[in-house]
């Protein structure tokens, strides 16, 4: 019973191609070509690739591409279907509920965490103080001076020792009373871990 490869070797030699000549035809390296007239399957790539080449030869050759197949199913070694499984499927990226869950979760996890984070990062750093009004070194006029600014919303402010009231935006407008011997105003903001932050203008009285 002749093999395959016995077979397409035959068939090559009657026709009188040489092993390049039948490279040129089919484009076919003749190492594969001269690899499946030995049956040498160690040598050969899958089965779908071998067919494909079995196929080509066949055609150049004149023979019948049913036939030549057959045999080829017959010949072809089982363990040589096993050499290489597809081997991508196993690190194939799946997309799975668990993962989803997992992702959600850790998503969830580095949210919490981050908030956590930042309102403890608030929480002891000293609080914001702008101040507006008085400039430094400002003229005045009179024994009332306009205080404005800024702060932390949630701070307590007092200016020159008396506490101010602050809107939802920690913004503050008012007017404090002076004397003439008043040199500075003094504004003072404690967060509710402590932390304070000054901010002193000096004034002149005008007398």
């Amino acid at each position: 019973m002749n093999t395959i490869g016995q077979i397409l070797k035959e068939a090559r030699l009657k026709k009188g191609f040489s092993l390049t000549k039948l490279e040129n035809l089919t484009k076919i390296k003749r190492e594969f070509i001269l690899n499946l007239e030995n049956n040498d399957w160690n040598n050969l790539p899958e089965f779908p690739v071998v067919s494909g080449f079995v196929k080509n030869i066949t055609s150049s050759l004149g023979l019948s591409t049913n036939n030549v197949n057959a045999i080829l199913r017959r010949d072809y070694p089982p363990k040589k279907l096993a050499i290489n499984p597809t081997p991508d499927v196993g690190n194939k990226f799946v997309w799975s509920p668990k993962l989803t869950f997992v992702v959600g979760i850790s998503l969830l996890l580095f949210l919490v965490l981050g908030y956590l984070g930042f309102e403890y990062l608030k929480f002891i750093r000293p609080p914001e103080l702008i101040v507006v009004s008085p400039k430094e070194n400002e003229q005045v006029l009179q024994n009332k001076v306009k205080i404005e600014g800024k702060t932390t919303t949630d701070a307590i402010l007092t200016v020159n020792n008396q506490p101010v009231i602050l809107d939802q935006d920690g913004k503050f407008i008012t007017e404090i009373e002076v004397t003439k011997d008043t040199k500075e105003i003094r504004f003072k903001s404690t967060s509710r871990s402590g932390k304070v932050t000054e901010v002193v203008r000096k004034i002149e009285i005008e007398k």
